[in-house]
């Protein structure tokens, strides 16, 4: 799920929607209308699923798509080198993900609880609790 935004009030840090993919904004640069034109907005972000870096320009008074990110937390139920089970612990439903950042990959073992998102119906584990 997301909701439009004007282009012209997003800011560094925030998450959009380029190419049907939640990223990270990591650089918003503005430049002032001119004669014959409208103020551009130009934005690098940075998938959050690949990693991928992206950029895009269009007018400050267009509208751009803006994820709703869930925020939850889970347990994990088992890990095997391509996927990791977890178990949410409002709902008790388990699912699998394969997405993990880097930097936690060593920590996550069963039993241990997680932060996790849910964005446009993909899964990221993004930290270890405790």
């Amino acid at each position: 799920m997301s909701k439009p935004v004007d282009l012209g009030s997003v800011k560094e840090g925030s998450y959009i929607v380029l190419d049907g993919e939640p990223c990270k904004v990591v650089q918003v640069d503005k430049s002032k209308p001119g004669k014959h034109g409208s103020a551009k907005v130009r934005l690098v972000a940075i998938s959050i699923f690949t990693g991928s870096k992206k950029s895009y320009v269009g007018p400050a008074d267009s509208r751009i798509e803006v994820p709703i990110i869930e925020k939850r937390s889970g347990q994990v139920l088992a890990v095997t080198p391509d996927m990791i089970q977890i178990m949410d612990l409002q709902t008790f439903e388990t699912f699998e993900a394969e997405s993990i950042e880097e930097d936690i990959k060593d920590k996550i073992k069963p039993g241990v609880e997680v932060e996790y998102w849910k964005v446009l119906g993909k899964t990221k584990i993004v930290r270890v609790k405790g």
